[in-house]
């Protein structure tokens, strides 16, 4: 019998206390009434790379093959994806122009390969604009950040000494 594949909400935000400085990301996982809310932070990192890592935590919190309504509020990321702009970054080893590198290619290799198992649309939301999802996860990206003891954006720490 063919397993009917499951239908996911996911909700997401970054958020970074500085830029660079201590960043979170919070996400919310809806599927059938159930809801589901992860969240985690780095001490020094990019609001970028927080927004890209709670796309890549909330994917990776499946279990079988789903298909995806990914609701963002970072248009760098909802572009990126949605108009395949990470695709041609990673077809053109990571830049973005002939001088310029693309940031962040280890969170968008990360992220290419989950929406390669996975079906994932990528919706925009208006942050701050009351959606009670993007605001639940706006605060939990921001006390993520806040934590105590958050451990080192490695991926961070070797772009920005490569630059």
């Amino acid at each position: 019998i063919m397993e009917r594949i499951k239908h996911v909400t996911i909700y997401t935000d970054g958020a970074c206390l500085g830029n660079p400085g201590p960043g979170g990301y919070g996400i919310m996982l809806l599927y059938q009434g159930h809801k589901r809310e992860l969240f985690g932070g780095y001490r020094k990192t990019t609001n970028n790379r927080m927004e890209i890592m709670a796309a890549i935590v909330g994917l990776e919190a499946l279990k079988d093959k789903c298909k995806v309504t990914l609701y963002s509020d970072s248009e760098y990321l909802v572009k990126a994806m949605s108009r395949g702009w990470a695709q041609r970054w990673r077809a053109n080893g990571w830049k973005r122009s002939k001088q310029e590198k693309a940031l962040n290619p280890d969170l968008w290799e990360r992220l290419l390969r989950l929406c390669e198992h996975h079906e994932v649309h990528f919706s925009w939301v208006k942050g701050h604009a009351g959606t009670p999802e993007n605001m639940r996860c706006d605060e939990l990206a921001m006390q993520a950040a806040q934590e105590p003891n958050l451990p080192r954006d490695d991926g961070y720490i070797f772009q920005s000494e490569t630059r």
